[in-house]
């Protein structure tokens, strides 16, 4: 959600900027802009829609510095239109802001802004940091800027630049991610690591209440009082091409068949298939921590809460453990029942997700030992749990996650088989859930190589207008992700439901336009699930299938039928929804979707 890019140092700036605007587009967003130090002036290139048209606007009136900050806008306050787009100028033209977050108290400030004569020309509450900097300046930016903060209430990952100090950009963290990139005689500020990675692998993240003074050999990191913080320089190890589709139409499509190596890597030196467990070293809990459990509560949002979903049946089967799962964005605002033998389990692909990361802190807060699983390293969430356990799945650029998910599920194995062994779970049990882990990569490729019979599918379901997905068992929440996928990308309204359930209401849906899709494959509570197909079929429903093996019983109920291969029924979930993303992908596609961006979405969540 939004981007923010800076540079300083002996180039032009502008070409950096816009390739670290692009390296962001992944993120969402809806208009764009830069702000440059000319040497004569402080001048502002902005634009409404994609960084096309911010790219046309500096052709027609080009701009050229060595000090320099941009940004992608994600709308909250006002229409995506240009006057509304960052950078935002101060009332006297000396200082430019862009800004990731809310400013909760901006009203107030306005009026007050306002009565000193400042005239607001957006509907943002951007605007008004760049007036109150204005009116605070008094000969340092970084000053004028700590001044400003303490005014400020809500969150903010912010980069400000002026005229009158101006070998310098001056950066703010609270609730946004923001990092810089030390590089040789050059300095870079960023909100995403992938901006940078081209020019630098050195990092310095921020952590909330930071302040950075960045110039181009140098910089320095201090808190609100200006007081020095020591931060230390992390390298990143992933690579470009991680960031670039190789040869795939899209990312989405390229992650979807990553899946096999992804999952691979999230196991990798943790799965001991000998003694059926796991090692997660990373999590920071004792033999006598897991054994001391008395309730775990998973926090998270979107596709990570429907990962969570199967996390929390997996470990109340295997670890016989009470889980709650909760979306984090109520969790925070509830009276939850929080112990000290609480574990609270928070997930965010992203590690920066607004809801989580309070949900997290607010456990803490409580008591609760709290245990982080994200994607991104160095992510907020990541530095302040007291453990983790990393996906490895490695950047994530399409907005509708894919690999992430199956990786969130598969890191919630590991755990489930770590946790439930150092409890009552038999070593034959165990080494029979770790050998079905280990055997998911191979199975996946099998699944992509009937990609050609789901895009088949596809083109017969292009133009419908509602989907059902049902599931029952741990499949539910893969019906609520393909449900979720669907409408994401190809903006088909899609429901997910326990199929159970489809008698309790949706069934009076069902007619010969509504395709239904049944995740139905041969576990513990198939022949519940053929019932749930009679029901549609005898409504002339259309169903598309999702079956492992061939089944007499649904001799003459199936129009459509995607099979995978079997495995134990808590991991059915992570095939199932491999043909689901596909699905959702090819439908998408053939509906001249923008597949990797789409419409009002944002990949990392920044904001409540």
């Amino acid at each position: 959600m939004c981007g923010i890019i800076g540079y300083i140092g002996p180039k032009d700036a502008v070409p950096y900027l816009i390739e670290g605007l692009r390296r962001m587009e992944y993120r969402g967003y809806d208009s764009a802009g830069v702000a440059v130090w000319t040497d004569d002036a402080l001048e502002v290139r902005r634009a409404a829609g994609k960084i096309a048209k911010l790219e046309a606007a500096l052709v027609a009136s080009p701009l050229s510095g060595t000090v320099g900050i941009g940004h992608t806008r994600w709308a909250t306050h006002g229409p995506p239109t240009e006057r509304n787009a960052h950078p935002h100028l101060s009332a006297d033209g000396t200082i430019a802001v862009v800004h990731n977050g809310i400013i909760e108290n901006s009203t107030a400030l306005k009026a007050a802004l306002q009565d000193l004569g400042y005239e607001f020309r957006s509907d943002t509450d951007t605007e008004v940091i760049a007036h109150l900097v204005q009116e605070l300046f008094d000969g340092s930016l970084e000053e004028a800027v700590i001044n400003a903060l303490r005014k400020i209430e809500g969150t903010y990952g912010l980069a400000v630049v002026s005229s009158k100090d101006r070998d310098k950009i001056v950066a703010a963290r609270k609730g946004s991610p923001l990092l810089i990139g030390v590089g040789e005689g050059e300095t870079f500020l960023a909100s995403d690591p992938s901006a940078i990675l081209a020019h630098t692998r050195q990092v310095v993240y921020l952590n909330d209440g930071d302040v950075a003074v960045i110039e181009r050999d140098k910089y320095k990191v201090i808190d609100i009082d200006a007081m020095p913080q020591p931060r230390t320089v992390d390298r990143i190890n992933w690579d470009l091409a991680a960031i670039e589709r190789g040869g795939y139409a899209h990312f989405m499509l390229k992650e979807i068949f990553e899946q096999p190596t992804t999952i691979e890597n999230t196991m990798r030196g943790r799965l001991i298939l000998e003694d059926g467990t796991a090692k997660l070293g990373g999590i920071n809990l004792s033999h006598e921590q897991l054994l001391n459990i008395d309730n775990i509560i998973i926090t998270a949002c979107g596709t990570s809460w429907h990962s969570a979903l199967i996390g929390e049946m997996m470990i109340e089967e295997l670890a016989r453990i009470p889980v709650e799962v909760e979306y984090a964005s109520e969790f925070r605002y509830k009276n939850p029942i929080v112990t000290e033998r609480t574990l609270c389990i928070v997930m965010s692909q992203s590690g920066e997700t607004a809801d989580t990361l309070a949900a997290m802190r607010e456990a803490k807060r409580r008591g609760a030992r709290t245990l982080g699983l994200v994607n991104v390293v160095g992510s907020t969430i990541a530095r302040e749990d007291d453990g983790g356990v990393y996906l490895h799945a490695g950047p994530e650029i399409g907005v509708a996650s894919t690999k992430a998910f199956t990786s969130q599920v598969v890191a919630l194995a590991l755990f489930t088989l770590k946790l439930a062994r150092k409890r009552e779970l038999s070593v034959a049990r165990g080494r029979e859930f770790a050998q079905a882990l280990a055997a998911l990569p191979g199975q996946i490729k099998t699944v992509l190589d009937t990609a050609s019979v789901i895009e088949a599918i596809a083109e017969e379901f292009k133009r419908a207008s509602n989907f059902l997905y049902l599931g029952r068992g741990f499949n539910f929440p893969a019906a609520l992700e393909g449900a979720l996928k669907l409408k994401e990308i190809s903006y088909i309204h899609a429901e997910g439901y326990p199929a159970a359930e489809m008698k309790h209401g949706p069934i009076a849906l069902i007619d010969e336009m509504m395709p239904v899709v049944f995740i139905a494959p041969h576990d513990a509570v198939f022949d519940k699930v053929v019932s749930n197909v009679q029901e549609v079929k005898a409504r002339n429903g259309k169903t598309i299938v999702i079956t492992s093996r061939d089944e007499p019983s649904l001799k003459g109920l199936v129009d459509y039928e995607i099979r995978i291969p079997e495995t134990a029924d808590m991991l059915m979930p992570i095939l199932a929804s491999v043909p689901l993303q596909l699905l959702a992908y090819y439908i998408a596609v053939k509906r001249g979707s923008n597949v990797d961006q789409p419409r009002n979405l944002a990949k990392s969540v920044t904001v409540e």
